[in-house]
């Protein structure tokens, strides 16, 4: 048993340690609180009603009877309202005029009810039940009435005053916050950090773009300044945190204000979409950190969700690569459509069980099957589709990475082509309607084996659609944000490890997406396409690798260049500079969605390719990387393998925006 010493209760105020004892029996206390106010509410009515003359008269008679009817039908009225289970520390504007709403329901069925009574005993008895004298004034139940309404108010403003004002008081320890957008996210977040004293947060003010809005006061906090201040205004108040109270800002909003303040030990945290607060699913106080993706991420895709469905819903759907990053998306994007059966073939047992699992929690009802399944195992697969019979594929099983690749060139023709060419077979052999074959942007003008192995692929589901009923489709997009392997993840490990942050190259860029933007284009683009075309997904603006680590960098709360480096460690081999994945280039055309072009490919000779595609397969094993090389240039003409630079020098902060400007 703890002592008094060691018991953190016992380090409470009094009147803490009364208001947490009290909660327990909330409900019971409310309940006697509001007899005791009725009563008193109804005796302060007679005082002033009479100037407190006469008190004995009255209160020796009619106060005591007209209490009998007052206490019942308030009692009943607030409680048909749920006054009692209301939490007084909470009370709110709407609160009070449901306060307002219940005394005069409840005032005007006790004038009602003392009338009736009146006339109905004097009928009977010939005198009057309340008041045989009748010298009753009747302001009272006006008197009444507003007493109830200031008194119940009053108790309920009083409770809420104590949490706010007195348990609310801000410490040396708490983190000192700086809001941004003083609209009614800001009011929201500002009502309910006051409510949430243990939050630990004391706000310094608001920062706002609305000029009309600066030296306003909301909930006693001011708004001290506009949005591009927030630098000075930082340093001037010892900001700790800022918290972004804009629900609906666009990524390009959010970079603004988190390039503002590069350099000033800050953490960030916004609250939800206003779309999810409108839904219920999450709560105004449910704060998060600003994410990258928050900063990357585009407007939300619009989908034709009944093309969608009618080629999902009620049909047996494999994607093969289901425990990826982008395999395991498109799974959790085809649930909802309900198809007849979704088949997860996935060569990872401990992916594929993670995805399944997830999978039959979300979809209790679907017919979820995993195969543990090798694409390049021809037997095995054929197998797969003989006993399913799938009508529609995703095919987004492969290997990406390209460093990797370009140390394994054998590796990706295997998986990358072998693996497309045996599931394209499976597909046509037992009459799959379509077939999905998700591809990259390092296809266009290759300068890796894994950018030209994919290709390649893309060639032999084009020429072998034309001599097939399947219709195969082929989708291309550029990297996505958070994908196993990909940079993000790789920052935020050598970032929490206290750096450096490794970039290869100072003018590297790329072009970025969100997994589920990307998937949900992937389904989109399947249900567009008829047999042979390759589809680009339009991939937004592309983003400076070192600009990515840098607001990595200053969105863990750090300084570049101070706390944590940023090294340049040269370009690897077969990576590009720049990506190239346009859809408003010359060689694309639009299609109906404004996200989704068609790139329009070279005519090929197909019995010329087929012949070069048997040949590289079959020297997968036994070639050199400088043969496998080769023999990708005589397939893929624009392929130029590309040569890895060498790594400049480390960079500072300063070096670090020099470059970026």
């Amino acid at each position: 048993m703890p002592t008094p010493e060691h018991n953190p209760a016992s380090r409470q105020p009094i009147g803490a340690q009364l208001f947490e004892r009290a909660a327990n029996y909330r409900n019971q206390i409310s309940i006697t609180a509001h007899v005791l106010i009725f009563a008193v509410s109804l005796l302060s009515a007679f005082g002033l009603a009479y100037n407190f003359h006469g008190m004995q008269s009255w209160f020796g008679g009619l106060f005591p009877r007209l209490l009998l009817l007052v206490l019942p039908v308030k009692m009943i009225v607030f409680g048909a309202m749920r006054q009692y289970q209301g939490s007084w520390r909470y009370v709110s504007l709407r609160d009070l005029a449901s306060i307002a709403v219940a005394s005069q329901i409840s005032s005007f069925i006790v004038v009602f009810a003392y009338f009736v009574v009146e006339n109905i005993s004097r009928s009977l008895t010939g005198k009057f039940f309340f008041d045989p004298q009748l010298g009753l004034r009747q302001s009272v139940f006006l008197i009444d009435w507003a007493a109830t309404i200031a008194m119940v108010s009053g108790m309920r403003v009083l409770v809420r005053s104590y949490y706010e004002f007195i348990r609310g008081g801000h410490s040396e320890s708490a983190t000192r916050i700086l809001i941004v957008g003083a609209g009614d996210a800001g009011d929201n977040l500002i009502r309910e950090i006051l409510r949430r004293p243990e939050l630990g947060y004391d706000v310094v003010g608001l920062v706002d773009d609305d000029v009309s809005r600066i030296g306003h006061r909301i909930h006693g906090t001011e708004v001290i300044g506009r949005t591009h201040e927030i630098t000075d205004i930082c340093e001037r108040y010892g900001v700790d945190e800022l918290l972004i109270a804009m629900p609906e800002a666009k990524p390009r909003e959010l970079r603004s204000v988190v390039d503002l303040c590069k350099g000033n030990n800050l953490r960030f945290r916004t609250i939800p979409p206003m779309s999810a607060l409108i839904t219920g699913g999450v709560e105004v106080s449910q704060l998060r950190k600003v994410d990258i993706e928050d900063l990357l991420g585009r407007e939300p895709v619009s989908l034709d969700i009944d093309a969608i469905g009618a080629q999902l819903c009620g049909k047996r759907i494999v994607v093969t690569g289901a425990g990826g990053s982008i395999g395991s998306e498109m799974c959790r994007q085809i649930a909802p459509f309900q198809p007849d059966q979704l088949i997860l073939v996935e060569q990872a047992e401990n992916a594929l069980f993670e995805i399944h699992r997830e999978l039959i929690a979300a979809h209790p009802t679907l017919d979820i099957v995993p195969i543990v399944a090798d694409i390049c195992d021809a037997t095995r697969v054929r197998d797969v589709f003989d006993h399913y019979r799938p009508n529609t594929v995703f095919h987004a099983a492969a290997h990406k990475h390209v460093p990797m690749m370009e140390c394994n060139p054998g590796e990706a023709i295997k998986n990358n082509i072998v693996g497309t060419r045996t599931v394209a077979l499976a597909a046509d052999e037992f009459n799959v309607e379509k077939m999905v074959m998700i591809s990259t942007d390092k296809a266009v003008n290759p300068t890796s084996v894994m950018g030209c192995s994919k290709r390649v692929a893309e060639i032999f589901v084009q020429q072998f659609g034309k001599q097939s009923s399947v219709q195969f489709v082929t989708v291309r997009f550029g990297n996505v944000l958070g994908s196993s392997g990909s940079v993000i993840p790789i920052f935020r490990r050598q970032i929490a490890a206290g750096g450096p942050v490794t970039v290869t190259h100072p003018e590297m860029t790329r072009y970025f997406m969100t997994i589920p933007e990307a998937s949900q284009l992937v389904l989109q683009a399947g249900t567009m396409g008829r047999g042979g075309e390759v589809y680009v997904l339009e991939m937004g603006e592309p983003v400076k690798i070192v600009d990515l680590a840098t607001n990595m960098i200053t969105l863990s709360g750090l300084r570049v260049g101070e706390e944590i480096e940023i090294v340049f460690t040269g370009t690897r081999p077969g990576e590009k500079l720049y990506e190239e994945l346009l859809i408003d280039g010359e060689n694309v055309t639009a299609t109906s969605h404004p996200k989704i072009g068609i790139w329009e490919s070279r005519p090929e000779d197909w019995d010329d390719q087929r012949e070069r595609i048997d040949k590289l397969i079959a020297s997968a094993d036994s070639a050199t990387p400088d043969e496998i090389r080769g023999m990708l240039g005589d397939i893929v003409p624009e392929y130029q393998p590309a040569v890895a630079s060498g790594a400049p020098a480390p960079a500072t902060g300063a070096q670090v925006s020099a470059k970026r400007a």
